[in-house]
């Protein structure tokens, strides 16, 4: 098998690179290893928590024990399944903030800054939001739609965070990030809409796309320069490309991938007895995530989708969206959100919250105390870096995956001013009505009590990123250049979030998207989206209000 362009992954990078590189007429392969994203698991918004937690879908990478976090073993769901993670996730859409993209540019991934990445985040939308908006894109293959809102405590909510004097935004993926809003997903016609619906189907259907079921074992290369991908199906077999290698395979696969074909840290590929093709230390390092907890509240009013929490209650909304694609099987439920700053002179927040009205754990195995309410909270920008490693010489061997979640001090004082400022908004009128007593963290506010709550309690939201890290060709941390060729070798390129220098703001489907939409006019020799030179919205007093 051969075609001008391998693509390992149909993730989001790399369903969007697909469509791309075949609406120009090239030929391409896309590699696969996870099966079928058909079924109600999966297509139903509301059913959100199944697919991440089920073998058939996710990779079911763990880390190694977290010594900041009690020692504990983290989950790290991957999706294994056509769509990748883009099929299995949360489906809420967050572009990012423009510093986020700034800071990128200032580090090296020169073109990458926030005017430059806008006009792609126009190009791959089509935006349902209830007011038109030169800010978002009307007809691109992605459909985002902003969420109704559909029960009095989301409005409470919002409300609550105007009461304690943060800025209500009109859409925080346009020229203000800041403030509390009702939330975007990537939900159309009530069902999920992931890259395996809006970008992979069309390709395969409209152009020479082919996609092939196989585990991606390694880069083939000739001399220096890749032509092709080893893949084990029945039996091993090499899949070759004409002009380029492009891997997509989400920041744990990727720099596994990478090291498996003798690119990554020399010492730690000659301990696992690969040949060293080039000697890039920054494959696998600089991993980053986001933590969050759950702030639990029980309600005083019967209104929650606890109401539902029974075998009667998931049946009746199963068969609504079956047969009408309505109801509450056809949202996320994360349909309140807000984006803060935490102190004065931090320049653009570093605080999402996600609203959720039930107190129940993310993978859906527990409920709290009945009908109840939280609200997933976590810090934006950690300091503390982790690793991917190789765990033997093995491709089919999952990697190690270290987090070093909390190892940073300035971490522990981002958590606690986070938790006090949560409780805050919780405190105002607006939650009065609703609030009956606090479920988590509990205890009273001194940083011990925090600090054994975040150990505890703090789970990963699944955005792992920056294993292959963007930068200028010089840097020897640097795995890509700007225009994401692998540094050191000819003819292989990445684009999926492994290249993110910095965490973006945010949940991280959208900007992994947006990498894999970009890179494509790089990969086709394209003159850049011109920039979009507008400056979004920064508070006026930053340096000195934190709201």
């Amino acid at each position: 098998m051969q075609a001008d362009y391998v693509i390992i992954g149909s993730g989001s990078a790399g369903s969007a690179l697909a469509y791309r590189l075949g609406e120009a007429g090239h030929s391409v392969i896309v590699v696969e290893y996870g099966g079928s994203d058909a079924g109600p698991f999966i297509q139903m918004p509301g059913a959100l928590s199944y697919p991440m937690n089920m073998a058939r879908y996710d990779w079911g990478f763990s880390s190694e024990p977290e010594p900041e976090l009690n020692n504990r073993r983290m989950a790290v769901p991957r999706g294994k399944v056509v769509g990748g993670s883009s099929s299995v996730n949360g489906m809420v859409y967050v572009r990012g903030h423009a510093g986020d993209f700034d800071h990128w540019e200032e580090t090296g991934a020169k073109g990458w800054g926030y005017a430059d990445v806008l006009p792609y985040y126009k190009r791959m939308e089509h935006w349902h939001g209830p007011n038109a908006s030169d800010w978002r894109g009307t007809d691109g293959p992605l459909h985002v739609r902003r969420a109704r809102q559909w029960n009095p405590l989301m409005h409470a909510f919002v409300e609550a965070g105007a009461e304690a004097g943060y800025p209500v935004t009109p859409d925080y993926n346009g020229e203000q990030q800041e403030g509390f809003a009702a939330f975007d997903m990537t939900v159309h016609r009530g069902r999920r809409w992931s890259v395996a619906s809006a970008y992979l189907r069309p390709a395969l259907t409209d152009f020479n796309v082919r996609l092939v079921r196989g585990l991606a074992k390694r880069v083939v290369f000739d001399g220096n320069r890749a032509v092709g991908v080893e893949v084990a199906q029945s039996e091993t077999e090499t899949i070759h490309a004409r002009r380029e290698v492009i891997l997509a395979a989400s920041s744990i696969n990727t720099p596994k991938l990478l090291m498996h074909s003798g690119i990554g840290p020399a010492a730690h590929l000659k301990e696992h007895g690969i040949e060293v093709r080039a000697d890039r230390p920054g494959v696998g390092q600089n991993l980053q995530d986001h933590l969050e907890v759950y702030v639990q509240y029980a309600a005083k009013k019967p209104i929650t989708l606890y109401r539902y929490w029974n075998l009667l209650g998931k049946a009746m909304v199963g068969a609504q969206w079956l047969f009408t694609r309505t109801g509450h099987g056809a949202s996320n439920q994360f349909e309140s959100c807000a984006f803060i700053r935490s102190a004065a002179g931090v320049p653009y927040p570093d605080i999402q919250f996600h609203f959720l009205p039930i107190a129940v754990r993310y993978d859906g195995k527990a409920s709290a105390e009945g009908h109840g309410f939280q609200a997933h909270v976590g810090p934006m920008r950690s300091k503390s870096r982790g690793a991917v490693t190789l765990r033997t010489g093995d491709p089919l061997d999952a990697p190690k995956i270290q987090f070093n979640y909390m190892s940073h001090e300035d971490d522990w004082a981002d958590w606690r001013r986070a938790l006090r400022l949560t409780r805050e908004i919780f405190r105002q009128p607006a939650m009065e009505e609703h609030v009956r007593h606090e479920i988590q963290p509990g205890g009273d506010d001194s940083d011990a009590t925090l600090d054994a709550f975040v150990r505890d309690h703090a789970e990963s939201a699944y955005h792992p990123c920056g294993t292959a890290r963007m930068g200028a060709v010089d840097d020897p941390g640097a795995v890509v250049d700007p225009e994401c060729r692998v540094i050191g070798v000819e003819g292989l390129r990445v684009a999926d979030s492994s290249i993110f220098p910095r965490i973006t703001n945010g949940n991280t489907n959208a900007p992994s998207i947006m990498v894999g939409e970009k890179a494509a006019d790089h990969i086709l020799g394209r003159t850049p989206l011109a920039r979009d030179e507008r400056e979004p919205w920064v508070h006026p007093d930053w340096q000195h209000s934190q709201r």
